[in-house]
């Protein structure tokens, strides 16, 4: 494996408390090298949810630590976790999260206005990002003017458009028809295996989780299966105990 960029180790997160508390993840470890494509399945309940809240700072463990490119996210204050969040973490969510009085240029364009970027370079950077997942020439639409597939598509962009090394990605076709699905999995795809952007996806699509490096099937707030790509390795099922 590559440099990593992700590493769970002992982690432990439970919710609630006395006879009411349900343990979300169980003494969980996983690296995710850089540039890796890591497609999460499970049942609901099963804690995938709960794993990309902790590598996105969002939540934090009871026991055991969480360690983003080389940072350890519980000792962070608030100011620095937002400027982890906004430099190294890219989001990307199945109901796309676009604001509506926005325009799309204006919706990829905040997160860098926010970050204080020169006006220019805020410009410079958004066409690019709109090039890179192909919806040009739409900077001056609003996000319901959009098919679907468009609207993610700008999401992305808005996700990418701070350059992260890390995409979170919380089932970002499952808003959408299956042609379309395919196309968002594509570009996923591509700016892992380009750009070297570290992808964490959630889907219960056995389909879209194939896109992965490899697929992780959770359960009970464990990791019970992991399956590589065949390119990665012929020997495909690796279970875990």
């Amino acid at each position: 494996m590559s440099a990593v960029a992700i590493r769970l180790s002992g982690v432990t997160k439970t919710y609630g408390s006395g006879s009411q508390a349900t343990r979300a993840l169980d003494g969980f470890d996983l690296e995710v090298g850089s540039g890796e494509f890591i497609s999460v399945m499970g049942p609901s309940g099963s804690g995938k949810t709960t794993l990309l809240n902790l590598m996105a700072g969002l939540d934090m463990p009871e026991h055991g630590e969480v360690v983003v490119e080389g940072i350890r996210v519980a000792g962070l204050a608030d100011h620095e976790l937002a400027d982890l969040r906004l430099r190294t973490l890219g989001f990307v969510f199945q109901s796309f999260n676009l604001i509506p009085a926005l325009t799309v240029a204006e919706n990829v364009a905040w997160p860098l206005e926010f970050s204080g970027c020169r006006p220019a370079d805020v410009r410079t950077r958004t066409a690019n990002a709109l090039a890179r997942v192909g919806v040009a020439g739409r900077e001056r639409r609003h996000p319901g003017e959009l098919s679907g597939g468009e609207q993610q598509r700008v999401a992305i962009a808005r996700a990418i458009v701070t350059r992260p090394s890390i995409l979170l990605a919380d089932e970002p076709t499952g808003n959408l028809d299956t042609q379309t699905g395919q196309k968002i999995l594509d570009l996923l795809a591509a700016l892992s295996r380009d750009d070297r952007v570290t992808v964490v996806m959630v889907t219960h699509n056995l389909a879209a989780a194939m896109y992965g490096d490899r697929t992780l099937e959770m359960q009970d707030g464990r990791i019970v299966r992991e399956v590589r790509a065949p390119a990665a390795s012929p020997g495909d099922v690796e279970p875990r105990n």
